[in-house]
């Protein structure tokens, strides 16, 4: 079954969720950031079939998250290695990891980001980065410049709708 493309949609979840959407994207990203490159590394820790696995890193080398280096001529070899825009995702990766330990792991954290000197976990937190106040409820996702009429309608009906339910949000909420 062929899956609809979000590449149109004029939100950028949507057209995120079009070049990572998807597990394998986000775990050859993950193991990107684990510091390996090579398709026989990636092929080894995904456990998942070679077509599967050149087709999601052709599709992420053409969507510029990874790029292609030859390191063997004989038989041709490359390395994937993280494009600025790559590197971009790793906040995402961060929260995604941290939001899973969280909340998907009864047998505790297996994996944490920690300062590297000390070693101390590090606590993630959304912050604005001009004001350096923590991302909390008190935040909305408002329509941009570019935003047309069916997405000004929906952000506009969301904000009713909290309005309306304002009272059932916890006063401390610090959380995205």
């Amino acid at each position: 079954m062929k899956r609809t493309s979000l590449h149109s949609r004029q939100c950028p979840v949507a057209r995120s969720l079009e070049r990572v959407g998807d597990q394998w994207s986000i775990l050859l990203l993950r193991d990107a950031f684990y510091g390996l490159t090579r398709f026989d590394e990636f092929l080894k820790s995904l456990d998942i079939a070679p077509n599967m696995l050149t087709r999601r890193l052709n599709q992420m080398v053409e969507d510029g998250l990874f790029e292609r280096r030859q390191y063997s001529d004989r038989p041709p070899r490359y390395d994937y290695l993280l494009t600025p825009r790559g590197w971009d995702f790793r906040p995402v990766m961060l929260t995604l990891m941290n939001w899973g330990n969280r909340h998907f792991a009864p047998e505790g954290t297996s994996v944490f980001l920690a300062e590297k000197t000390s070693g101390a976990a590090v606590q993630l937190q959304l912050i604005d980065a001009i004001s350096g106040q923590p991302i909390s409820s008190q935040h909305a996702i408002t329509a941009g410049p570019a935003a047309n009429p069916r997405m000004r309608q929906r952000l506009e009906a969301g904000r009713l709708r909290r309005a309306q339910n304002l009272h059932s949000l916890p006063a401390q909420d610090t959380q995205p």
